[in-house]
Parts: structure tokens; sequence; C-alpha cells
């Protein structure tokens, strides 16, 4: 069951991210195209960079469920199964923390923002472009939590060395 969610969730955010990438690429497009041409699109640069960010925030999320952030694993692997798991778990607890700070921020920066508009689209409210920041920590931390089981599975596997320094698990 939770596999299925997993991949469900796995690929929602890919969508998401493909959509954003397209959107992106097809709106950089429009808007060399149009500098080429003479035009200017005063709300390019703008969205640009709003649609940059939201695809962070959405990548880092699909990339915190495939386990692709920057890490130490040689680290953690060379210790005993009986220490990884405590390790994982201090350090999953820092993530959480840190991500559960940054969805409740980012939810209060919306209120702050709430009254303000973009400059080149002043029917675009700011907290519609800053919403990003508290849905991509959401999705971040909901991506760590299913994650997590296989992350602790795979820590209490023993892992063993090969003659040529190759790492293998049984």
């Amino acid at each position: 069951m939770l596999s299925r969610v997993r991949n469900g969730f796995e690929r929602l955010l890919e969508s998401i991210v493909i959509l954003l990438m397209v959107v992106l690429t097809v709106e950089v497009i429009l808007g060399v195209t149009y500098r080429k041409l003479g035009w200017t699109l005063g709300w390019y640069d703008e969205i640009a960079e709003v649609t940059l960010a939201w695809l962070t925030y959405y990548g880092a999320a699909l990339a915190a469920l495939k386990g692709a952030h920057i890490g130490f694993p040689g680290i953690v692997d060379a210790l005993a199964p009986r220490c990884r798991v405590p390790l994982i778990v201090v350090g999953e607890c820092f993530v959480f923390a840190f991500f559960l700070v940054l969805t409740w921020t980012g939810v209060q920066v919306l209120d702050v923002l709430a009254t303000d508009t973009l400059v080149s689209l002043p029917e675009v409210p700011v907290s519609y472009t800053q919403s990003a920041i508290p849905i991509g920590g959401a999705l971040f931390l909901i991506a760590e939590a299913l994650r997590l089981p296989e992350l602790l599975r795979r820590a209490r596997e023993p892992i063993s060395v090969s003659p040529s320094g190759v790492e293998k698990s049984p």
C-alpha cells in the first residue's frame, strides 16, 4: 500500500516538474524571440523568476523522494547496522525540523504578502507566486516521510565489501 502511495506521489511530482519545465522553456523561447524582434514582454523576467523558483521547490521534493540530494551514504554505510539506524533517525529529525520551520514560516510570509501584487502583472498576488515555499516544504516533508521506511530498512541490512572494494548488499 505504501509503495502505491509513494509511486503515485512520485508520478504527481514528476508531472508537476515536467509541466513547469515545459512552461519555463516556452516562456524563455517566447521572451528571447520577442527580444530578437525588438519587442519586449513586460512580464517575462518576473514570471520566469517565479517559474524557476517553483521548479526548484517542486524539483527538490522529487529529489527528496528519490534520495537524490547531497549526502554522505558512504560514511553511514561504513557503520555497523546498529549504529546506522539511530544516525539516520537523528539526521531525518533535523531534516523534518528544518522543513517544518520552512513550511510554517512560508505560511506566515503569505499572510504578510497578502496585499502585494507583482510589479509587471498587478492582477497577480505575490502570495500566489510565493506559495511555492510552504507547498514545496510540505511536499518535501511528505517525500521524506514516504522514503523513510525504505531508508530504515536498508540501514538495517549488512553491507559487505568485495575484494575489489565494491559494496554489495546480500
